[in-house]
């Protein structure tokens, strides 16, 4: 199996495995029973890879970057953590981290969720040339179908995708997307979004960034942190998600609201769903 990879691959997959170790590593070197929070410095692995062996490793930023917000933590360090609970990875600062415990670290949109039917304005040209459903996809579709309108009830307006910034509690964060709302009562909202592709987790640490983004920059609006994924080609997953704060310092993240909007040509809407969307209308 392996000898079918690239050696691009073979040396990604080689990192991989640094990666895993570099970060197994410290974590056992600070890990106490019954802790919550494991503060440490990205320099610290400057050392470790070098006792490893490791010295070669491209980026050591990366280790961080890609437990952060790509992969899993390692089988050792989810090991530590107590049942229905996982490890986050959170900035604290230029180069500084931690590693926090929290409820739900990960979460994954539905698999079995009733598909709304939305006349799919998407241009016709867009779809010609785009392959695959990676993140620009998602983003420019979710756009043109003014999806994180319907979803929120709000009038939306894009403000900002791939931005980055600092937060001065956390250090360099990028949000995927973010929109301005506006309520029919004048309130104003602020969504920062992620987008993932099918299978993809939401993490913690995005939303937790994405609602510190808020506190700091957007005092005076209300803060829905969103949840883009695509399904299929077609189908989008929207969530809402949240994070409580529990009394023992610790955080859960729970998905508040989640619709799935199907793209379809407007002949594709027949009158018995116009009928059942308008029966779920009148419920509230």
């Amino acid at each position: 199996m392996s000898d079918s990879l690239s050696g691009e691959e073979k040396e990604a997959k080689k990192e991989d495995g640094r990666y895993v170790k570099t970060i197994e590593t410290l974590f056992k070197s600070k890990y106490k029973l019954g802790v919550k929070r494991i503060p440490f410095a990205r320099e610290e692995f400057i050392g470790i890879a070098k006792d490893l062996g490791f010295e070669n490793i491209k980026n050591l930023g990366d280790i961080v970057y890609a437990f952060r917000y790509r992969r899993d933590m390692p089988k050792y360090i989810r090991s530590t953590a107590p049942e229905g609970y996982g490890w986050a990875l959170l900035g604290t600062g230029n180069a500084n981290y931690e590693f926090r415990l929290a409820a739900a670290p990960r979460l994954v949109a539905s698999k079995h969720k009733t598909e709304i039917k939305i006349p799919d304005a998407t241009p016709e040209i867009f779809k010609q040339y785009t392959v695959g459903m990676d993140e620009q996809a998602l983003l420019t579709k979710v756009r043109y179908n003014r999806i994180i309108d319907i979803f929120t009830g709000l009038t939306c307006y894009s403000l900002q995708n791939h931005y980055r910034t600092k937060i001065e509690s956390i250090g360099q964060i990028e949000i995927d997307e973010i929109y301005v709302g506006i309520s029919k009562n004048g309130a104003h909202y602020i969504m920062p979004c992620q987008a993932k592709a099918p299978n993809e987790k939401f993490g913690f640490a995005q939303v937790y960034q994405d609602l510190a983004l808020c506190q700091q920059k957007y005092p005076h609006a209300i803060c829905k942190p969103i949840g883009l994924q695509f399904k299929s080609q077609s189908v989008v997953a929207v969530l809402q998600i949240k994070i409580e704060e529990e009394s023992d310092e610790t955080f859960k993240m729970t998905v508040s609201e989640e619709k799935h909007y199907r793209l379809v040509p407007s002949s594709a809407i027949q009158d018995t769903d116009l009928t059942g969307y308008l029966a779920d209308e009148n419920a509230f």
